[in-house]
């Protein structure tokens, strides 16, 4: 017997922002974690507590999980008490394990629904913050109330596995994107500069490269990579001097000396007068 509009199990940073902004867009809200105390204040917002995963995936018609990682989920889903549900799994893995998830979800006669979250627990309930979301139409449309609670919910097709890849792919982005900002920080601050004079400078020129990105994205998918705006010969020269200046300054140099790599190989292989996104070539042949 259902008696609450959405479960949520796992109540982490992330679980715990999940299940209040349920909370506060009106939805009646069962929540359940392995330690209990961490329910108490989602209790006093009105949420219901159940006493066993079980019972909390028993309670509602849609499940949200969001727990630590695949084994975790694994332990506590209960396919008896899910069966004619539908299961929003928002817990972070691979597109593999998602694929595997859902087959074993649909061998079970359970809805299945893969996300991934592009936020942090503070931008959960902000209409800006993007979640994205993969597996079959219908579980994304009868879903699609309850998800707008936590954001922009995006839906990448049929695949279960494609809203993890994209999770991670973004994330690769961020993560290098950050550590070329701290690389740069590094090197200008190194001559007595401050980041926060360099930063808004930074941010100008990162706008800047999104256009190349756009006008590689093109020439990704053709496989073709002119060199209209420079060609990798001039730019493995420039990176040189990315190089000299982290090293006289202490500077750890191997990023800059991974990018001079990319560039020697592109120009040994022949492709000196090519774009920058002639890498993707080297990237895909690793």
């Amino acid at each position: 017997m259902t008696n609450s509009d959405v479960t949520v199990l796992g109540l982490g940073q992330m679980g715990s922002a999940l299940a209040a902004a349920l909370l506060r867009a009106g939805h009646q809200t069962t929540v359940w974690n392995r330690t209990a105390a961490k329910a108490t204040a989602l209790a006093a917002e009105g949420a219901q507590v159940a006493a066993t995963a079980a019972q909390a995936q028993a309670a509602s018609p849609v499940i949200i999980a969001c727990v630590l990682d695949y084994p975790a989920l694994h332990e506590i889903l209960d396919p008896a008490a899910l069966a004619g549900r539908t299961l929003v799994n928002l817990t972070s893995g691979s597109p593999e394990q998602a694929r595997e998830t859902a087959a074993w979800a649909a061998g079970h006669g359970i809805g299945y629904l893969d996300g991934g979250i592009m936020i942090t627990p503070p931008g959960i309930s902000n209409p800006a913050s993007m979640l994205l979301y993969s597996g079959p139409r219908t579980a994304f449309t009868d879903t699609g109330k309850l998800l707008s609670a936590f954001g922009e919910a995006i839906y990448l097709g049929a695949d279960p596995g494609v809203a993890s890849l994209y999770d991670t792919a973004l994330l690769g982005i961020m993560w290098a994107s950050m550590t070329g900002w701290l690389h740069a920080a590094a090197l200008v601050t190194a001559d007595g500069a401050t980041a926060a004079e360099f930063t808004p400078l930074a941010i100008r020129w990162l706008g800047d490269v999104s256009g190349f990105v756009r006008a590689y994205a093109q020439q990704v998918d053709e496989r073709a990579y002119p060199g209209f705006d420079a060609t990798i010969d001039v730019q493995a020269a420039t990176i040189e001097h990315l190089v000299h200046a982290s090293e006289v300054r202490g500077i750890d140099a191997a990023l800059p000396k991974l990018l001079r790599d990319y560039a020697k190989r592109a120009v040994a292989q022949g492709h000196g007068g090519d774009g920058w996104a002639r890498v993707i070539e080297l990237l895909r042949a690793a």
